[in-house]
């Protein structure tokens, strides 16, 4: 019979590295001050900016696919390597 808690250290452990993991990018944004490595993210081709007089609208598509395909892969790879 499995300990019940080793679950639970594992998910600790993975939930702390995904915090430092977080933390280290925002300090490497804030560092390259947007315009760094980082520039492009915000502006892909399907990232839509519309400007009118009292209107302002910004949908992050692009930027949003880009994003669910790296979590994707990094779930992806979590659920091989923890399971």
């Amino acid at each position: 019979m499995q300990d019940p808690f080793s679950g639970i250290g594992k998910m600790l452990i993975l939930l702390g590295a995904s915090i430092a993991a977080l933390g280290l990018l925002v300090l490497l944004v804030q560092k390259s001050g947007g315009n760094g490595w980082l520039g492009w993210f915000g502006h892909l081709p399907l990232d839509l900016h519309i400007e009118k007089e009292n209107f302002r609208l910004y949908f992050p598509l692009g930027s949003s696919i880009v994003l669910s395909i790296i979590l994707s892969l990094v779930i992806g790879l979590i659920n091989k390597f923890f399971r």
